[in-house]
């Protein structure tokens, strides 16, 4: 009795994982949507997981599904483990700034939801309950989504701002979302049989998600919706006329599967029309949005020099920007986006390939396979049984979602429901295998009791101790949106560090920093007038903000970030007197050049702090390294001109400055600097106008 009350908590508390996790949030609070859903993930896992290990304690066996996919699936997380275990960056690899997905705690968490899905879901009334909660949970979201179309504000739950925010993550994965929506919904209308109410209801639903799907228009999103309704087209007929002729009817047509079919066509018409019928709805409804990212190839350039230089364990899981930074084209600078560091390529699953090597992708090829391989069978075996109709369906649905994260980078609510999806699938078809689970019983032998009882007691601790630190960190959140939104200092300074000391990291660490660079921006603006107790104060600032962004250095060696913090505290203290503050600045920028060698915006600030303490030929040369990288940069055309004006070159500064008003011709504060200049005004104002590129896509 007691075995089944505690098995029947874990198995709601996974339910609610799986169902909640498209639809969660936490609403009026300073946490953005898609970050909540990592509390609801790491609660729910934790608590299924404790009563689930409890449940063992009082029926003395364990009962697992023998599963090559589960042993698989590990074997990606030990990869994992071993590549954030190298990373130059150990604690970016493991846990990153949030359960941050791709970090080994990510991976590690995607597991236990596959290994829990595949021992609770393997019930088949487990199953139905969670996938029919999946269709209530999309049908909510799609409709609210919708709604949010034509009533943001009045839907924004005060964490949703434009009509493309939503519940879900970013616009485009809820395009993918959507679709599938459409394949879930297509399956079942085709192989279950329902009362008419539920093929309403599941009508409805696929005439909304080809709404949303007309909304968001992805092109990805109509390939896959119809490559995925063309098979389940050709499998209905083919399945249908093997069916009739195993029952004797080998002169009757089998039914054509006219709903399948109809879905083909449209994503076809969209496809084929481009903008000319994909465009009409995103413009009548207004909902515009930009979502930028490396290309597959550009993903493969950086992936083969970053797997050349650490060929077995990647760059560290979660470090795929560092990749970036380091590898990039110089192409990359002739777009608006030359100073973005992508933290992920072409699509989820190549990113995590780039980040953990040879081994790494080894062990996601197995995975992969051993899960195909074994759908593949599975559609061709059981398909006549109502379980396996279940099992089919949970296969089809993983396999949508994992396609998706090879093209594009899903977000974790879609990674994770293929990880649930998939260990409900391996729990189905252990049931069809003679000798499908690993049954172990420890009651009986004092000897496997000890040892049993003393590791299941240990996996409930390490799960209650990592469910408690992640809280702890969550909790981190609204005090540094608090600090982000705060229009006081002391009102910021508070919240930031009560966020620090719940959670230390970089990100933190260098928002901490710029607080109080802001103050020390206030308390120098006041000039000789400053009592000694500001003073006092601006100096205690002076070291709380070299402190802080010195810590980011090393929570995180190989982030140009924090280096460019660093010489950016040091440059403004350089700035007010502080003896040796531009060398250390300068020095700060060398190490983020090195990490991020094509930038031109950090060679502009090593020449910028070389300027700054007298040091004219590096800075010279450093701003002509800059111009180099990035012949359209503005702003290194007018640090080149100030220096030359400057060094009394007035025909060189002129030349410079004219340079970059060609760039931004119509600029009134750049034409009066060019004016200035041309007339022998000395010391004329340097203006800070915005760098115009000559592309807006990276084509690589």
């Amino acid at each position: 009795m007691l075995p089944n009350i505690l098995d029947r908590i874990s198995f709601w508390s996974l339910f609610a994982t799986i169902v909640l996790l498209p639809v969660f949030f936490l609403p009026f609070v300073t946490v953005p949507a898609e970050t909540s859903k990592g509390l609801l993930l790491i609660v729910g896992l934790v608590v299924s997981l404790i009563f689930w290990t409890a449940a063992r304690f009082s029926d003395g066996k364990l009962s697992i599904p023998r599963s090559p996919i589960i042993i698989a699936g590990l074997g990606v997380v030990l990869a994992f483990l071993l590549s954030a275990l190298f990373s130059p960056a150990m604690k970016v690899s493991l846990f990153g700034t949030m359960l941050d997905t791709g970090t080994f705690f990510f991976m590690l968490s995607a597991f236990l939801l596959l290994f829990l899905s595949s021992i609770i879901l393997r019930d088949i009334k487990n199953a139905r309950m969670v996938f029919w909660g999946v269709i209530a949970s999309s049908l909510a979201l799609l409709i609210f989504q919708v709604l949010r179309m034509f009533i943001p504000e009045m839907l924004s739950l005060g964490i949703l701002g434009a009509k493309t925010d939503t519940l879900l993550g970013s616009w485009n994965a809820f395009g993918i979302f959507a679709g599938f929506s459409t394949v879930l919904s297509l399956f079942v209308i085709e192989f279950f049989s329902l009362p008419k109410v539920a093929k309403g209801i599941l009508g409805f639903l696929v005439v909304l998600s080809l709404f949303v799907s007309a909304a968001v228009n992805l092109l990805l999103v109509w390939v896959l919706l119809g490559v995925f309704a063309l098979l389940v087209f050709i499998y209905k007929l083919s399945f249908s006329y093997s069916l009739r002729n195993k029952e004797g009817e080998e002169g009757k047509k089998g039914h054509f599967p006219l709903f399948s079919f109809g879905l083909v066509l449209v994503s076809l018409l969209f496809f084929m029309s481009g903008q000319f019928i994909g465009g009409y709805l995103p413009e009548t409804l207004g909902l515009s949005t930009m979502e930028v990212g490396p290309s597959f190839g550009a993903t493969l350039e950086v992936a083969k020099q970053a797997l050349a230089d650490s060929p077995l364990f990647g760059t560290g899981p979660n470090r795929f920007g560092e990749a970036w930074n380091m590898y990039k084209s110089g192409s990359i600078n002739s777009t608006i986006f030359w100073d973005t560091s992508f933290g992920a390529g072409s699509g989820l699953i190549p990113t995590l390939a780039v980040t953990t090597g040879a081994l790494g992708i080894l062990a996601l090829l197995v995975f992969f396979y051993l899960f195909i391989s074994a759908g593949v069978k599975s559609l061709f075996a059981s398909i006549q049984s109502s379980a396996g109709k279940e099992m089919a369906v949970f296969f089809v649905l993983a396999f949508y979602l994992f396609v998706s994260a090879f093209f594009y980078v899903t977000g974790p609510v879609i990674f994770l429901l293929a990880f649930a999806f998939t260990g409900a699938f391996a729990g189905l078809a252990s049931t069809y295998r003679q000798n499908g689970d690993f049954e172990f019983s420890f009651l009986d032998d004092p000897r496997k009791s000890f040892f049993s009882i003393l590791g299941l007691v240990l996996l409930m601790l390490v799960s209650a101790a990592a469910g408690f630190k992640y809280v702890e960190r969550f909790a981190s959140i609204p005090f540094f949106q608090k600090t982000l939104s705060a229009t006081e200092i002391s009102a910021a300074e508070t919240s930031m560090l009560r966020a620090v000391s719940l959670h230390s990291n970089d990100l933190y660490l260098r928002t901490y920093s710029q607080v109080y660079m802001t103050k020390i921006g206030e308390l120098a603006a006041k000039g000789s007038a400053l009592t000694e107790e500001e003073q006092a104060v601006l100096q205690a600032s002076i070291e709380e903000a070299i402190g802080s962004a010195q810590l980011a250095t090393a929570y995180d060696k190989t982030n140009y970030l924090n280096f460019a913090s660093l010489g950016s505290v040091y440059n403004t203290v350089g700035a007010l007197g502080v003896e040796g503050a531009y060398g250390q600045a300068f020095d700060a920028y060398t190490t983020a050049a090195t990490l991020n060698p094509l930038n031109p915006g950090i060679k502009l600030a090593m020449a910028r702090v070389s300027f700054a303490n007298n040091r004219v030929d590096d800075a010279r040369i450093l701003g002509e390294e800059a111009l180099a990288l990035k012949p359209n940069y503005v702003d290194a055309l007018l640090v080149l001109s100030q220096i030359e004006q400057n060094s009394g070159n007035n025909a060189k500064a002129v030349s410079y400055a004219e340079t970059a008003l060609s760039l931004v011709p119509g600029n009134q504060e750049l034409t009066d600097y060019v004016n200035s200049l041309k007339r022998g005004a000395p010391a004329a104002t340097v203006p800070v106008v915005p760098t115009q590129p000559d592309a807006e896509t990276i084509e690589e």
